[in-house]
Formats: C-alpha cells, sequence, structure tokens
C-alpha cells in the first residue's frame, strides 16, 4: 500500500480547490455482497469455483495463467450468469516478465526500475503511446471482446514509486498527472466501445484530488485499509489518510472494494465488521490470491 507524499497532498489539494471539485450531494453506490479477489490457482484451471462462490463481484485476471491463456467470453458470460459483476484485472503502471507483451515493451526504453516487493515487475514509462498501443489499448479490446463488466487496473502507484532519475523532468506532481490521463483514457476508449463498462483503479486514493479523476472511474479496489499483508494492523499515519480519501469516493457515488489481508479469526472478523460500518464491499483473504475464500459474515 502507497504512502501519500505531503508535498503531493499539498498539490493536490490546491488543484481541487482551484477547479471546485466537490463530492457533496452524490449517493453513495450500495455495496454488493462481498466480492472475490483471484488472479491464480483457478481449480481445474477454470471458473466453477468462484461461480458457485456467495460473493456478488469477481475480480479475475484476464488469463488463468497470468500468460495467454486467457478466459474465453463463454467462460466469463458463464461466471456472469452465476450473478456476479465481472472485472478483468491488469496492471497500468507496470509489467510483470511472464505477460505476454513483455518482450516487446523489454525492446523499447519503457522499462523503468525495478519493483522491490514483487521480483518478476518493472515499472514502465506508462504515458508513452507505446504504452497504450502495445499493453493497455489490447488488455482492453480483450475484456470488451470477453464480456467482462469492467476493468480492474492495478498499480496506479507508480507514480510515486518511479526512480525519478530515470525519467529527467518528470516529478511527482507531473507524473500523477499522466496516471490520471491514463485512468481517463481508459475511460473514454471502454465507453465508446460499450457505455456500461466501469473502471475501477487498485490504490492510489489520493488521486482523487486531481481533475478529471473522480469523472473517469466508476469506483475503487483498495488495499490494507485496515490489515496489511500478514495480520498486521494498518495503524500508519497513512492508514488514516487512505480511509479518508476512500470515504471521500464513496461519498461521491462510486463503488468501494476493500481487500484486507489476515487469517487470524479475530482480524477477519474486526476487517468485517469494518466494511459494514463504512459501508464498503470487502473481502478478507491472502495476499497470494491464489483461492476462493468465504465472504463476510459466513459461519
Amino acid at each position: 500500500m502507497i504512502r501519500l507524499r505531503a508535498a503531493l497532498a499539498a498539490v493536490l489539494l490546491a488543484l481541487a480547490a482551484l477547479t471546485g471539485c466537490s463530492t457533496a450531494g452524490a449517493e453513495p453506490e450500495e455495496a454488493p455482497a462481498g466480492w472475490v479477489y483471484q488472479l491464480t490457482g483457478y481449480a481445474d484451471d477454470g471458473l466453477e469455483e468462484l461461480a458457485a462462490a456467495e460473493q456478488g463481484v469477481a475480480v479475475i485476471d484476464l488469463a488463468r495463467d497470468g500468460g495467454e491463456d486467457y478466459f474465453t467470453a463463454e467462460e466469463v458470460g458463464a461466471l456472469r450468469e452465476s450473478g456476479k459483476e465481472v472485472y478483468a484485472y491488469f496492471t497500468i503502471g507496470s509489467i510483470e516478465t511472464y505477460r505476454p507483451e513483455y518482450a516487446a515493451v523489454a525492446e523499447t526504453d519503457m522499462v523503468l526500475d525495478h519493483w522491490g516487493d514483487w521480483p518478476d515487475e518493472y515499472f514502465t514509462a506508462y504515458w508513452d503511446q507505446r504504452w497504450w498501443d502495445l499493453v493497455v489499448r489490447p488488455r482492453l479490446d480483450r475484456a470488451l471482446a470477453a464480456g467482462f463488466d469492467g476493468a480492474y487496473l492495478d498499480v496506479p502507484n507508480a507514480y510515486e514509486e518511479i526512480d525519478l532519475e530515470l525519467v529527467p523532468g518528470e516529478d511527482r506532481e507531473s507524473l500523477a498527472r499522466k496516471m490520471v490521463d491514463l485512468i481517463a483514457a481508459i475511460d473514454a476508449y471502454a465507453a465508446a466501445e460499450r457505455p456500461e463498462f466501469r473502471v475501477l483503479p487498485q490504490n492510489s486514493p489520493e488521486l482523487r484530488e486531481l481533475p478529471g479523476y473522480l469523472e473517469a472511474i466508476d469506483g475503487i479496489g483498495v488495499e490494507d485499509l485496515f490489515f496489511m499483508d500478514a495480520d498486521e494492523p494498518c495503524e500508519a499515519e497513512w492508514c488514516g489518510e487512505n480511509l479518508e480519501h476512500v470515504r471521500a469516493i464513496a461519498a461521491a457515488g462510486k463503488l468501494v472494494l476493500a481487500v484486507d489481508y489476515a487469517v487470524e479469526p479475530a482480524n477477519v472478523a474486526e476487517a468485517c465488521a469494518r466494511y459494514a460500518e463504512e459501508g464498503f464491499a470487502g473481502y478478507v483473504t491472502t495476499v497470494e490470491l491464489d483461492g476462493v475464500g468465504p465472504p463476510c459474515g459466513a459461519g
């Protein structure tokens, strides 16, 4: 989970004041009956286990193997017919070495610094037209063709993680603006193809302060609001800042999908209680995201 830098926060708040950005009067979207988030380990390489889950929303990878074995329109349709909204997960600010687009991207100068948290992942120059042409647009086209309800966009936090020495002339503020521009471009492209297609970035809720961000998104996914990756309570200052930003996004009428990583029963129960208190759709699982867990409130 990202930490909001004080300097960026000040700039974003000033922008909001100048543009008159306001969430007053919006009706928060009613939270669905929980959600489930699985990126690997699909039982029998299919979606039947997810279809049988009680949750009302499912986020899955475009491909069952993280590579080129993509879920078909028939499979996605069957999952939707189980009563779920289904979102396609993909990254927009980084690329993993096992992704089919990696070889083409690696031949360019768009691959930037290695993401230390993930051994196979590199940040990229996500504002480059070639990134859109080689990665983002093809992934969007695939999600649209397969009948997903929307896209779940990971790694918008690249804007504050990229080594600035690798991008002369850029700073955190300019990179934040370029990330919002990319999310807005994704929304515009998808809306032109299918107006009801929904766009949900994951994390970086502070981007809500930039003009155009709230208009481009239909909701947000957010990790670690209450517990971090191993049952560790999220108590740092940035945890509270993130929660305030997420509350503001919800108040603007946007869907919130919250996920915390915990296995201790008391922590799972606490996270679920907090979701209910906040009115968020929540899911408690492990950071591997390799299985289907029970919804909050399950016996």
